[in-house]
């Protein structure tokens, strides 16, 4: 087991005073068999209330309304965890989904439904001409031996970048630049896998690193995938691994897009955009 403590700050600086309309935050980690919190707090600044829930993907989201006008806004999230998820390969798949092709049982095929429908359905002949250069899914291979495959391919085949600019990159144009950012890999993933028929999610959280701890980090993004027998297993196409005690799942989503940590808007004055500065740390406790 590893203690974890996470530290994530959000500030916002407006070049007048604004409006702040309610904000949906995703900074509380999945709690589940590997992942148990230990302890959490969540300061915000200005005066608000705070409403937590469950989202439809059993997300823990927290709303925020606020009680005054305002020239900054800070959130801070701290989290201790305690991660019991040392040994990722620790899993069984059922035995008519050991090689791949499968077919998903009938039962559960109508609950994975939309986690195997394309999100970027334009992008399906450059997936597939990808696929065509690398003989991957021509041939009958182990399960997870092609989801290795297709994770490591992409942390070998592209450049890393960090990219300022909110969203994520669509998986052809990761294909035509040869880069992208942590989130734009995971979007492949996730839609390489749909093309093959595997059912497959976004994940949206953090990664603890020995950069992590030293200085400024930020959020990561990874890929789950349903595994008959074995549930959601995650892979890293950033680093090409599968996921284990130094990834802490946040939030999970159909659409890459649909889970930033801190999203909201205000109403102000027209003038400068808010400048941002966003501090991560993940540290071994």
């Amino acid at each position: 087991m590893r203690r974890l403590k996470i530290s994530h700050l959000t500030e916002y600086r407006f070049c007048s005073p604004v409006t702040l309309q309610p904000h949906r935050l995703l900074l509380r980690p999945r709690e589940g068999p590997d992942v148990h919190i230990e302890s959490s707090a969540l300061m915000i600044s200005p005066a608000h209330i705070v409403k937590w829930h469950r989202d439809v993907l059993d997300n823990a989201a927290a709303v925020v309304d606020f009680l005054e006008g305002t020239q900054s806004l800070s959130i801070t999230s701290e989290v201790v965890i305690q991660h019991y998820g040392e040994t990722p390969l620790d899993f069984l798949v059922e035995d008519n989904a050991v090689n791949y092709p499968f077919h998903y049982d009938p039962q559960d095929r109508v609950d994975l439904l939309p986690f195997l429908q394309p999100v970027y359905p334009g992008d399906e002949a450059a997936i597939r001409n990808w696929f065509s250069q690398m003989d991957l899914g021509q041939s009958v291979l182990q399960t997870y031996s092609l989801l290795d495959l297709l994770s490591r391919t992409i942390a070998g085949q592209f450049a890393y970048t960090i990219r300022e600019e909110p969203g994520v990159q669509a998986p052809a144009l990761t294909l035509a630049w040869g880069r992208g950012s942590c989130r734009d890999f995971a979007a492949l993933f996730v839609e390489a896998c749909r093309y093959l028929g595997l059912a497959s999610r976004f994940v949206s959280g953090y990664a603890h690193t020995p950069a992590t701890e030293l200085w400024s980090a930020t959020t990561h993004a990874w890929a789950e995938v349903y595994l008959p027998g074995a549930g959601w297993k995650g892979f890293d196409p950033t680093s090409g691994e599968v996921t284990g005690s130094c990834h802490i799942p946040v939030a999970v989503a159909r659409h890459p897009e649909s889970v930033p940590p801190v999203a909201g808007s205000f109403i102000g004055l027209n003038g400068p955009p808010p400048t941002l500065s966003v501090d991560v740390r993940v540290v071994a406790l």
